[in-house]
C-alpha cells in the first residue's frame, strides 16, 4: 500500500520513482490538490503545471493534469519550465500551481512543488497536510474518485512573457561587457538563461555567455546539479579561470537557485550576495524591511540595518521566508542555500533575478567582482555539516548543556551566540536523523576550533 507520509516533506512532495511517486500517485495528488483549495475558499477553477528535464516529469505531470480535471477544474499546461517560471505564472495569471521537478535530487527522484494563486507557498501548516490525507484517502478508497470532465489543458508557453518580467525588473542594458560562464547542470537553466539573458527571447545584451552542460538532460551526465556540493562547482570554477570570465554562476536542477563564483573562480558566500541584493533593493525603497534566515552571516543583518533597512529574522526554509515576507511587507529575502526571495516576484524565490541584480551591480562599476564583493564577506563560516545521530533531541540537549553559560536561541534548533561574535546553530532535519551545523566567527581559526568542538559533542 502507498504512504504518503514517506514523499510529503514539509515543503513539497518528492520521491524515487516510480515505487514512491508515480503516475497514481500523482493523479490522486491533482485531485487532492483542488479539493483542498476548494476547502480553503481557494479559487481552484483552473491549475497551472509546469514541468523539468527529467525523463518522468511528462508522465507525472500529465496523470496530476488528469486529477485536476477529474476534479473538475481546468489545466493550463505551460511545459518545460523552472521552478520560477512556474511561480511567475502562477503570480501573473493569479492561478494555483504545481512544478514537477526534484530540484537538485538525482535522476531516480521526482517531485512537485505546489503553491496557491499569487505563488503563495504551500507547506505542512499551510495545505499541504490535508493534501497528503485527501491523496491518501483516494489511493486507499476510502473516498471515491471523482468522474469531473473538464477539458483538455491548454497548451500555453510562458518563457517570453517570464523573460520580460524578469528584464523589466532590472535592466541590463547599459552595464559594461561581461563576460559570464553559466553551469545549467544539464538542468532547466539552458532553457531560461538563453531566453533571459542571451537574445534567444528578447533583444541582446551586453553578456557574453559562455554555456556549460545547457543540453536538457535529467540523468545529469556531467554532474549533479547541487551547486551547494563543492565538487559540483569546479568546471565552472575552471572555465571561469580558463575564458578570463567576469564571474560564473551554477543554477540547480530546476534553476530557482543561483550560486556565483568571482573572476579567479572562488565561491561567494550567498550571505554576501543577500546582503548585496539587500543594499540594491534598499536604495529602491529606503528604510524596507529585509528578511534574512537566521544562518545567514552575522554580517547581513550588519549591512542592512547599515544601509536604513529594517532586518528581520526568519527560520530556516521557503514557507517561513514567505510567510515573513508577507507578514512584513519585506521588499527582498535571502536564504544560506542560494534562495532568493523579491516582493516584486511575489515574495517568491527566483535564482535568475537574484543573478541579474549581481550582473547589474558588477556591470555598473569597474571594479572585479571580489573587490565589489570585498565589504559584504566579514566572518568566516563553516558551510553545512551534517552529522547523523539516532536521536537528535537528546544530542541537541548535550550540546546546549555544555554550553549553559552562553546565549542561547530557540527559534529554529538551538543558536549559542558568544561574546566575542562567534556563534553557531545547530537544527535538526525535517526528514532525516541528521543535524545540521553551521559556525561562524571573525577569523578561520576561532571558527574551525568551535567548529570541532561542537562535531566533537555531536558525534560523541
Amino acid at each position: 500500500m502507498t504512504d504518503l507520509g514517506d514523499i510529503v516533506k514539509a515543503y513539497d512532495i518528492r520521491g524515487t520513482v516510480p515505487d514512491q511517486l508515480n503516475e497514481r500517485v500523482a493523479r490522486a495528488l491533482g485531485t487532492a490538490f483542488v479539493m483542498a483549495l476548494r476547502e480553503a475558499g481557494e479559487p481552484a477553477g483552473t491549475v497551472v503545471l509546469a514541468r523539468d528535464m527529467r525523463e518522468s516529469s511528462p508522465a507525472l505531470a500529465a496523470a496530476f493534469a488528469d486529477g485536476v480535471r477529474a476534479a473538475g477544474s481546468a489545466v493550463i499546461d505551460a511545459g518545460l519550465g523552472s521552478t520560477d517560471l512556474l511561480y511567475f505564472a502562477s503570480g501573473s495569471l493569479a492561478l494555483p500551481g504545481a512544478m514537477f521537478t526534484a530540484s537538485h535530487n538525482p535522476a531516480n527522484y521526482n517531485g512537485i512543488k505546489l503553491c496557491l494563486p499569487g505563488a503563495r507557498p504551500v507547506g505542512q501548516d499551510s495545505g499541504l497536510g490535508r493534501i497528503r490525507q485527501l491523496a491518501q484517502e483516494l489511493l486507499d478508497g476510502t473516498v471515491p474518485q471523482p468522474a469531473g470532465d473538464a477539458p483538455p489543458p491548454e497548451q500555453r508557453p510562458l518563457l517570453a512573457d517570464y523573460a520580460a518580467h524578469l528584464r523589466r525588473l532590472v535592466d541590463l542594458r547599459g552595464i559594461r561587457h561581461l563576460t559570464v560562464v553559466v553551469d545549467a547542470g544539464n538542468g532547466m537553466a539552458g532553457l531560461t538563461v538563453p531566453a533571459v539573458l542571451g537574445d534567444a527571447v528578447l533583444d541582446p545584451l551586453p553578456l557574453t555567455i559562455v554555456p556549460l552542460y545547457f543540453e536538457l538532460d535529467g540523468t545529469f551526465p556531467h554532474h549533479e546539479a547541487n551547486p551547494l556540493d563543492p565538487k559540483n562547482l569546479v568546471d565552472l570554477q575552471e572555465a571561469v579561470r580558463e575564458h578570463r570570465a567576469d564571474i560564473g554562476l551554477a543554477f540547480d536542477g530546476d534553476a530557482d537557485r543561483c550560486f556565483v563564483v568571482d573572476e579567479r573562480g572562488a565561491p561567494v558566500s550567498p550571505s554576501a550576495i543577500t546582503a548585496l541584493v539587500a543594499v540594491r533593493e534598499l536604495r529602491r525603497h529606503p528604510g524596507a524591511t529585509i528578511i534574512h534566515n537566521l544562518i545567514t552571516s552575522a554580517a547581513v543583518p550588519e549591512i542592512i540595518a547599515e544601509h536604513g533597512g529594517v532586518p528581520v529574522r526568519s527560520r530556516v526554509g521557503h514557507s517561513f521566508i514567505k510567510e515573513r515576507m508577507a507578514a512584513t511587507g519585506a521588499v527582498f529575502g535571502g536564504e544560506h542555500s542560494a534562495h532568493y526571495y523579491f516582493r516584486d516576484f511575489w515574495g517568491a524565490d527566483t535564482g535568475m533575478l537574484a543573478a541579474m541584480h549581481v550582473l547589474a551591480a558588477l556591470g555598473e562599476q569597474e571594479r572585479p567582482l571580489s573587490e565589489l564583493l570585498r565589504g559584504y564577506e566579514r566572518y568566516v563560516s563553516s558551510g553545512e555539516i551534517n552529522s547523523r545521530v539516532s536521536d537528535p533531541a537528546s544530542v541537541t540537549a548535550r550540546v546546549q548543556a555544555a554550553y549553559a553559560g552562553q546565549q542561547h536561541d530557540h527559534t529554529d534548533g538551538l543558536t549559542v551566540r558568544f561574546e566575542d561574535g562567534a556563534w553557531f546553530n545547530l537544527r535538526p532535519s525535517n526528514t532525516e536523523p541528521l543535524l545540521r551545523l553551521n559556525v561562524e566567527a571573525r577569523d578561520a581559526e576561532r571558527m574551525a576550533a568551535l567548529r570541532d568542538e561542537v562535531l566533537a559533542l555531536v558525534r560523541g
